[in-house]
C-alpha cells in the first residue's frame, strides 16, 4: 500500500451497485469488481443533472480494525439530498450495509498512517433514458472509493473571497450534496487559484455580505474570547457532518459556541484587530485545516500567526482525529467498526 497517496486519484478493486426502478423499487444489489459503466446517451443524469453523492472515510483504529466515522449521518443526508432532487430515497440501513460491504470487499486498500485513510464515495444518479424534464424512474446506487493522504499538505491555507461569485441562493439546492453545487464553484475556485489562494470563500447570494462557506467545506472562527462561531444553517449552507461533530466537541471542551451570520467586513476587520485570532475549515476530506490568511481584491490580512493551527483549532482536531481512529473514547457512538 502506498504511504501517501494522492488524493482521489487511485480507485481500489471493487464497487457496489444497486438499482431502482419505479414500481418494483431498490434491486440488484452487489459487490464487483470496478469497472466502466455503460449509458444511454439519453440518460437523465447527462442532461437533466439528478445526481447526489457523500463523502466517507474508513479508518484504521489503535485496535488494528478498519472504521468508519458517523456513516448513519451521511445517510440520513444522502436522504434529504435525494428528496431535495427528486430521487428515490435509500434506506439508511442499505446505504450503510453497502458502505460496509465495499470496505470489506477492499480492506486490504485501508492505508496505514495518521493522514491516511480510504475516501468512500457512495452516490446516485438516473440513467432513466428520455428528453423530457421530469423526474426520472430509473436509477443507479454505486459505491467507489481511492486511498488518499491528507487533503491540503502545506500547513494554513490562504482563501480568496468571491466577489463575483455566489455558491447558493435561498430556495435552491445549497442545503444538498449534489454534482452541480460543485460544478458552479469551479470557475470561481479557479479565480482563487489565480490570485495565489488555496479556496475559495463564498458570501451570501442575497445581500452579498455575509460568510457563508469554502468551495467544499464549512467555515469557522474562533476568538481572542475563546469562544467559536460558524455561519448558521439556513438551506444555503451544507449541513457538514464533520461541522456537527466540531460543535459537539467544541460545547464538551467548554467552548462558547454561537451559529450566527458574519460579515466579511468584521471577519477583516477582526483579523486586523487581533479579536479573531484563528479561523479553520472542516469537512470529510480535509478534517480541519487552519486558516492562515483571507485575501480579497483590496488586499490580504493574515489570521493569527498565519502559519498553522492555533490552540483551540489543534485541540479540536485532535479531539476529531483522536476519536474516529480510537485514541479517544467514543461518547457518542459515532465510530461504526466494520473489520
Amino acid at each position: 500500500m502506498m504511504a501517501d497517496p494522492a488524493f482521489g486519484r487511485v480507485a481500489t478493486d471493487h464497487m457496489v451497485m444497486i438499482r431502482y426502478k419505479e414500481g418494483k423499487g431498490w434491486y440488484d444489489a452487489q459487490v464487483m469488481p470496478r469497472g466502466p459503466l455503460t449509458l444511454d446517451p439519453s440518460a437523465a443524469v447527462l442532461h437533466y443533472a439528478q445526481e447526489i453523492f457523500e463523502g466517507m472515510k474508513a479508518f484504521r483504529t489503535n485496535e488494528d480494525g478498519i472504521a468508519i466515522f458517523r456513516p448513519e449521518a451521511n445517510a440520513r443526508r444522502f436522504q434529504k439530498s435525494a428528496e431535495r432532487m427528486a430521487m428515490p430515497v435509500l434506506p439508511e440501513k442499505l446505504f450503510i450495509e453497502a458502505v460496509d460491504q465495499f470496505v470489506k470487499a477492499d480492506a486490504d486498500w485501508v492505508p496505514e498512517g495518521e493522514s491516511s485513510s480510504l475516501y468512500i464515495r457512495p452516490f446516485m444518479f438516473a440513467n432513466d433514458a428520455f428528453l423530457g424534464v421530469k423526474p426520472a424512474s430509473e436509477y443507479i446506487f454505486l459505491v467507489i472509493g481511492a486511498p488518499v493522504g491528507a487533503y491540503f499538505s502545506n500547513g494554513a491555507v490562504t482563501v480568496w473571497v468571491s466577489e463575483t461569485y455566489t455558491r447558493a441562493a435561498p430556495g435552491g439546492t445549497g442545503a444538498a450534496k449534489c454534482g452541480g453545487n460543485y460544478a458552479g464553484s469551479l470557475l470561481a475556485q479557479a479565480e482563487a487559484k489565480e490570485h495565489g489562494c488555496d479556496q475559495v470563500v463564498f458570501l451570501d447570494a442575497v445581500k452579498h455580505r455575509f460568510v457563508e462557506e469554502m468551495g467544499g467545506m464549512n467555515v469557522f472562527f474562533v476568538f481572542e474570547d475563546g469562544s467559536i462561531a460558524t455561519p448558521p444553517l439556513t438551506g444555503t449552507i451544507l449541513p457538514g457532518i464533520t461541522r456537527d461533530s466540531v460543535l459537539t466537541i467544541a460545547r464538551e471542551q467548554g467552548l462558547t459556541v454561537r451559529e450566527e451570520p458574519y460579515a466579511i467586513d468584521q471577519w477583516l476587520e477582526d483579523a486586523k484587530s487581533g479579536r479573531l485570532t484563528e479561523a479553520f475549515a472542516c469537512g470529510t476530506a480535509a478534517a480541519i485545516s487552519p486558516i492562515g490568511a483571507v485575501k480579497t481584491s483590496a488586499g490580504e490580512v493574515k489570521i493569527g500567526s498565519g502559519t498553522g493551527a492555533g490552540q483551540v483549532t489543534g485541540a479540536l482536531r485532535t479531539a476529531l482525529l483522536g476519536t474516529q481512529r480510537g485514541r479517544v473514547a467514543d461518547t457518542h457512538g459515532w465510530v461504526h467498526r466494520v473489520v
